[in-house]
């Protein structure tokens, strides 16, 4: 949802990557949230973070604390950056019960991007 979100947000001020520290599938309640609000991930793909290993990042955003704690490490010129959020896939409970988690998790990020956003351009 990160990626989509940015990239959506920021256009094509970015190039915009995703990865998992425990990669699966793309989600069918992060793919039927994001489409409420306008946004199609149907065609994203789970990747493992171990596939950008050795490219330059002007910036790492982790938006989980097991990704922050077990993400590999980038060259010193790349700006980390950690947002706190809840994994929505450890979210349990009937369909509608986890797409509201999914929920809040996508709006927590959205509202985050813009205030990085905001404060690029500063």
């Amino acid at each position: 949802m990160a990626e989509a979100l940015l990239r959506h947000e920021a256009g094509d001020r970015f190039e915009v990557f995703s990865a998992g520290t425990r990669p699966s599938q793309v989600r069918s309640e992060a793919i039927a949230v994001m489409n409420e609000i306008g946004v199609d991930i149907s065609g994203q793909r789970s990747k493992p973070v171990d596939e950008f290993k050795g490219r330059e990042f002007d910036y790492v955003i982790t938006v989980c604390d097991n990704a922050k704690e077990s993400c590999p490490v980038f060259p010193a010129n790349t700006r980390r950056l950690h947002w706190s959020f809840e994994d929505p896939a450890a979210a349990q409970g009937p369909e509608e019960q986890r797409k509201t988690v999914f929920r809040k998790v996508r709006d927590g990020i959205h509202a985050r991007i813009k205030v990085f956003l905001g404060e690029l351009k500063d």
